[in-house]
């Protein structure tokens, strides 16, 4: 392998750096700085007592929330940055899988700072994941480039594998998709309009780019895999590595919740089986990506 695999390397060389330094310390300071007033009850607009956390850098958003944010940024701080930074400096030296493992790794820091930049409540770490959100969207574009660039049929497992990949990316997107509708529809029959689950933010964050653009994607990519269209394959490995990372960062919100005594079933259950489905497929998939990468010539 070269490194001239790696058409934009230069360019996702810095993001990738830039990603990695910044991820640093906004995930940081969110874990460390811990002033402000404390927990205290906010009334909404819509009328809802909301107990919100009060410390550090999430100190205006819901206590439920907040402590979430405080977990992924462990991940973010412990898994996927270290990830990124090995990903990126293997996919270097021509690793084809390294490369893969970059794109999702990428997507991970992408959804991530999306969600935050819409969901968080204003802070002096706004700018931060703003640059972020840019960074990432870029790398992740120049990484899945060069792997379109170079791609080749025998990187990938058999049709049947791919296709059962697919199928799970398929299912696992239409349940999340039954389950946000379950938070909005019912309130939008009963005319009470606004659910619990608003708090006192201005709009839904998740479920709506969830249901507008992560889950469509994944849906399409699924269905496409299981009809066995082949030209899917790179994406459908991107998205289960990126979906394998972003259910680790979920399950550790579930950890955290279940210590502050909130009621974490069936989620406890359902998270995990998840994880573990994606990342067998994600590992079986670049296992195979290696061996089919020996025949690569530059």
């Amino acid at each position: 392998m070269k490194e001239t695999l790696m058409k934009h390397a230069k360019a996702t060389l810095w993001l990738g750096i830039g990603i990695a330094v910044l991820a640093g310390i906004a995930t940081l300071l969110g874990i460390f700085v811990e002033d402000g007033p404390g927990l205290h009850v906010f009334v909404s607009q819509h009328g809802q007592r909301i107990l919100v956390y009060g410390h550090g850098f999430y100190q205006w958003m819901p206590a439920d929330v907040a402590i979430q944010g405080v977990a992924q940024d462990f991940i973010t701080l412990f898994l996927a940055i270290p990830l990124l930074l090995l990903s990126l400096w293997q996919a270097r030296r021509g690793c084809i899988r390294a490369l893969y493992v970059l794109a999702g790794t990428c997507g991970y820091f992408f959804v991530t700072y999306l969600f935050y930049v819409n969901m968080a409540s204003y802070s002096a770490l706004f700018l931060l994941h703003v640059a972020l959100l840019g960074m990432s969207f870029f790398a992740l574009f120049l990484s899945l480039s060069d792997i379109l660039s170079i791609e080749k049929e025998s990187f990938f497992p058999s049709t049947k594998q791919m296709k059962w990949a697919g199928g799970f990316l398929f299912v696992n997107s239409i349940m999340v998709a039954l389950l946000w509708l379950e938070i909005i529809v019912p309130p939008l029959l009963d005319g009470t309009i606004y659910p619990p689950e608003l708090f006192h933010l201005t709009t839904l964050v998740v479920q709506g780019l969830d249901l507008s653009l992560l889950l469509p994607i994944a849906i399409v990519i699924g269905l496409l895999a299981w009809k066995g269209r082949r030209s899917i394959y790179s994406y459908l490995t991107v998205y289960l590595l990126f979906l394998t990372l972003l259910m680790i960062a979920l399950c550790s919100k579930i950890v955290v919740m279940y210590l502050a005594g909130a009621s974490v079933i069936p989620v406890a259950f359902i998270m995990p089986t998840v994880c573990i489905i994606a990342g067998i497929f994600s590992v079986r998939i670049l296992l195979h990506i290696k061996k089919g990468s020996d025949t690569l010539t530059p």
